[in-house]
């Protein structure tokens, strides 16, 4: 198993990409600490799912993108599980409208949600992983940070300060052995996407080179390649899981 006796913190975990990348590491040996907002019956009904087989996994209601909530959920952790070895900041949130309707809150709560959490959390956890001089920071991005998307400003903003907060941190951290990468997914079929309607999503796929959507597990996947040793020499890196959607 790539991640045994690792122990991970996901954000935003309860459904879609989050769930999965929980389910993977899991699978793949890790003890998991997974954070969510509002839906405890979700969180739960995760946590259940994923000690059936003997995993050990622990949710935690946190707003990722409050420094002492940040702070107070990594203390959590350790005192659960020892240490933390692995961070995936994952915790994310849509406001669609086109700029000149868009609202400050509608901007603010987007870079809040998306943005400062991944500060919030990796500075949270800066202390253990220096002592430790080991670490995997993961930071799921967007295609959309990539090549923007009209009526999505705020969401673009956000995930394409977590490609330029992702480089700093690499290049920070690089010298104590702590690794930090972003994940720009693309059109991945997730609950969310689910409430499209037809006509849309096949827009998406017509524009995809391999005509199809991705699936949350294609993402999960990537996430345990970085967070394991088969990635020991990947840092500072964006990687695209779109089905060739960019191509430069």
């Amino acid at each position: 198993m790539l991640l045994n006796g690792k122990v991970a913190i996901i954000t935003g975990a309860s459904r879609g990409i989050g769930k999965s990348i929980a389910q993977e590491f899991i699978r793949q040996g890790a003890k998991v600490a997974f954070t969510y907002r509002s839906s405890e019956e979700k969180a739960r009904a995760l946590e259940a799912e994923l000690s059936a087989n003997g995993g050990e996994v622990k949710g935690f209601q946190s707003d990722a993108a409050q420094m002492v909530e940040a702070e107070k959920l990594v203390s959590d952790v350790i005192e659960a599980f020892g240490t933390v070895d692995i961070v995936v900041n994952n915790a994310g949130i849509t406001d669609d409208t086109l700029l000149m309707r868009m609202s400050e809150d509608q901007w603010d709560r987007v870079i809040d949600v998306n943005l400062k959490s991944c500060f919030a959390l990796t500075k949270a956890v800066l202390r253990t992983m220096l002592k430790a001089r080991s670490g995997s920071i993961i930071n799921v991005s967007s295609v959309v940070g990539v090549q923007g998307n009209a009526g999505q400003a705020n969401y673009s903003a956000s995930k394409a300060g977590i490609l330029g907060f992702t480089k700093s941190v690499a290049l920070e951290l690089g010298s104590r052995n702590i690794r930090c990468n972003a994940i720009a997914p693309g059109f991945i079929e997730t609950e969310m996407t689910a409430a499209l309607d037809e006509t849309t999503v096949q827009g998406w796929r017509d524009a995809i080179p391999l005509k199809r959507g991705g699936k949350p597990e294609d993402v999960a996947n990537l996430c345990v390649f970085l967070a394991s040793d088969m990635s020991s020499y990947i840092t500072g890196q964006t990687i695209c899981v779109d089905g060739g959607m960019i191509t430069a």
